[in-house]
């Protein structure tokens, strides 16, 4: 080989081996910049805002209708719907009776994020981020509980800045490009706020025992509190269960179809083969007497009254095609406020219940549910709209109900299910307000009874007292006898909607422990005893409790009566 190409030969082999050795080289700068961005987890963890997570869906059956009947309850935590008022003025729905699918007692639903450290891209590990799940109120944050750490997680969380309320994008890449390159870094301590320690009761304890085969729904509370009714559901029947507050059963009430004297006998459950539906409890104010929807076992659906308890017969009150239902006593008379269909849409009527003579108060296009009397028998409260908007309205003057009707809220919120306070000077209720604008997710406001409030704007907004709650528009938002305080029930399924209690004044929500699981349907009595909906092993139960300082008052104001009657 001659010179020249010995001299070409020996140029080529050195070329092939600088581009080889610059190849290794690139490949192991790159592999070192990957590791580094892996590193910092800035490229690998998408940081959310508050709030920008799926809203969880609720447990609560929103309807209020109580379980259907005879088979487990449908808790499920899948009826985050709008609440179905519409047209139909028959609410309750058909019962149903299955047990639970929400396993009440099974062991606690998985959260979207258990704590444990996820691989990266790298071979790094970063924890997990929860963020707030959509649909919680900014100020209740402190109710969100960060996931816990696994106990075997060896590799410390490196830090990952996440933009705050108010910062940019601008900033936050600059809080990246400067914690990139620099190593592990510990993020500092976040500032958490713990959740208010939960109120302990005086007691919680089941009204009349458990029992698989029934579903026990929408109590209702005597006047004086010592006698509570309820709905309950065996196989495809409803009945109505009257009880004291010790448990002791008082009465089971179901109907027959009437004789021709009107009234309708009682029966057992089983004797009769048609499915009887009994629901819509309203006391009188003697507590004697109870009034109530039912259809008989016949399909049609009526008002009834026990004239007394014990009695073995009802008195049927209506009879019409058309159905009618939220029948309401008023605290001081004998008259009965309720909704009817005989028109063609959902009217309030008022029954004098000595002459039996009726009346209507309204006439509206659209529909017209759940009146209320005010404590002193003098003014209703009612909701008025269709659909997915209802507003709150007061007939102030039930003498001139057209002339004195005015409107609490009227903008495009669906508010629902209005609740007097016990004094008579503010009035409750459920509003998909919220701040997401999600339909989906509940708040209860209250306002002035006499109507000095803001309808509609920021300034009936900043009313709300209380958020994310599972509505319950069979007896509504639950005052307590200071008429500064509401019982709710909180939408957390995680929690197993746990029960709260809110202030009027500066809101502050509370928790109460009552270990009890899918929690619905709370009231509250005169005596400030609460009553409540709970699932035990699938099946629904009336539970009772008390705050220690209501037990307390109780205490109290026995001893002053033992005191004056001694004297």
């Amino acid at each position: 080989m001659n010179q020249r190409k010995k001299s070409a030969l020996l140029g080529i082999l050195f070329f092939a081996a600088l581009v080889s050795v610059g190849t290794v080289v690139a490949v192991e700068d790159d592999t070192g910049v990957d590791k580094d961005v892996s590193s910092t987890g800035a490229a690998t963890v998408e940081n959310k805002m508050p709030g920008s997570s799926e809203q969880p869906e609720t447990s609560s059956d929103v309807k209020g209708e109580g379980t259907p009947a005879g088979k487990p309850s449908q808790a499920t935590g899948d009826s985050t719907e709008q609440p179905e008022t519409g047209s139909d003025v028959q609410s309750e729905g058909a019962p149903t009776g299955k047990p639970s699918q929400a396993s009440g007692d099974s062991t606690l639903p998985k959260s979207t994020s258990d704590g444990v450290a996820e691989k990266q891209p790298g071979g790094e590990e970063t924890p997990t981020v929860e963020a707030k799940p959509e649909g919680l109120p900014p100020d209740s944050a402190q109710e969100s509980q960060a996931p816990e750490q696994s106990s075997d997680q060896e590799t410390e969380a490196l830090a990952v800045p996440i933009t705050q309320p108010g910062e940019d994008a601008e900033s936050m890449q600059q809080s990246m490009e400067e914690t990139a390159g620099e190593g592990e870094v510990t993020a500092p301590p976040a500032e958490t706020v713990q959740p208010p320690e939960p109120i302990e009761p005086d007691f919680v304890r089941a009204l009349t025992g458990i029992a698989a085969g029934r579903n026990d729904s929408n109590p209702v509370w005597s006047p004086s509190g010592e006698m509570i009714a309820f709905e309950r559901s065996i196989g495809d029947n409803r009945e109505i269960v009257v009880a004291r507050s010790d448990g002791s059963i008082v009465q089971r009430i179901q109907c027959r179809p009437a004789d021709d004297d009107g009234e309708m006998e009682f029966f057992m459950p089983g004797i009769l083969e048609e499915t009887s539906y009994n629901a819509g409890i309203s006391w009188s104010p003697d507590e004697s007497r109870l009034v109530f929807m039912s259809n008989g076992g016949s399909g049609n659906y009526d008002l009834y009254l026990l004239p007394a308890l014990g009695k073995e017969k009802t008195i049927r009150l209506t009879e019409n095609t058309e159905k009618d239902s939220h029948p309401h006593w008023s605290p001081v008379e004998e008259r009965l406020a309720f909704v009817s269909g005989r028109t063609g849409k959902a009217e309030v009527y008022l029954m004098d219940l000595v002459s039996r003579k009726v009346s209507v108060l309204t006439n509206g296009a659209k529909t017209y549910l759940y009146p209320q009397w005010s404590p002193d028998g003098r003014k209703l409260a009612l909701i008025y709209g269709s659909n997915e908007n209802h507003d709150i309205y007061l007939i102030d003057d039930l003498k001139q109900p057209s002339k004195s009707m005015k409107a609490l809220t009227t903008w495009e919120y669906d508010d629902l299910r209005p609740a007097w306070s016990p004094d008579g000077s503010k009035i409750a209720f459920y509003s998909n307000y919220n701040p997401m604008a999600d339909p989906k997710v509940w708040s209860i406001i209250v306002v002035a009874a006499n109507g000095s409030d803001p309808a509609s704007g920021e300034e009936l907004a900043a009313r709300v007292v209380a958020h994310n709650v599972v509505p319950d528009v069979e007896r509504g938002p639950a005052w307590m006898p200071d008429s500064r305080r509401i019982v709710f029930v909180k939408n957390d399924p995680k929690m197993y909607n746990p029960i709260y209690i809110t202030r009027i004044e500066n809101p502050s929500e509370m928790p109460l422990r009552t270990e009890t699981r899918m929690n619905h349907d709370v009231v509250c009595s005169k005596n400030g005893t609460l009553a409540f909906r709970s699932q035990t092993e699938q099946w629904d139960h009336i539970y009772i409790t008390r705050l220690k300082e209501e037990a307390a008052d109780i205490t109290r104001l026995k001893e002053e009566v033992a005191d004056r009657e001694l004297q």
